[in-house]
């Protein structure tokens, strides 16, 4: 038996779940969501509590992954998700415009990243970051779709990925990197 899918989601008040045939629709006071339901699960809510249950055991692996989808549906639409990304760099920039981040990271040319629906993106100057050398400035992705939030972290991350010797580039603020010492001249 599936252990993350064996356990029951309390739904918060203000948050409303309809059980359709392949989906799930969750409704909160932050937005909308829907959640596919794999073949072989199915939901069931009674006082409150929605608890997932599967057919037999060839479904075991669907079985957590769709009790998780629909979690994080309902943190979403309530609490929200955010990621918060580190800019590294002498001459690094970003600046949030209206629905798109304009990144200066050392190219020829200004970069612009065009955000997805649902996410916001706010730059900011953290000062308590005073063990990174060369930092820039902070920028949080905030939404209420987990997996696309982390997808947005991903590309940006991919536009300048931190190199091995400084950590210049765009980096996950949550996330240790360790650098390599560099060559010692005699």
């Amino acid at each position: 038996m599936s252990r993350v899918g064996k356990k029951p989601i309390t739904i918060p008040s203000g948050v409303t779940v309809a059980i359709e045939d392949s989906q799930l629709e969750i409704k909160g006071p932050k937005g909308t969501l829907s959640t596919p339901i794999p073949q072989g699960v199915s939901f069931k809510q009674e006082d409150g509590i929605l608890t997932a249950e599967r057919a037999g055991d060839d479904q075991a692996a669907f079985h957590g992954l769709a009790r998780a989808l629909a979690n994080n549906a309902i943190v979403g639409v309530t609490e929200g998700f955010e990621k918060k990304m580190d800019v590294v760099g002498v001459g690094y920039k970003a600046d949030v415009q209206d629905k798109k981040i304009v990144f200066a990271l050392g190219y020829s040319h200004p970069i612009e990243f065009p955000l997805p629906e649902g996410i916001e993106a706010k730059a900011e100057r953290v000062n308590t970051k005073t063990s990174i050398n060369q930092y820039q400035l902070t920028i949080t992705l905030t939404g209420i779709d987990k997996q696309k939030i982390g997808q947005v972290a991903a590309e940006l991350n991919r536009l300048r990925k931190p190199d091995a010797y400084k950590g210049k580039g765009i980096r996950y603020a949550d996330k240790t990197y360790k650098l390599k010492p560099g060559k010692t001249g005699k």
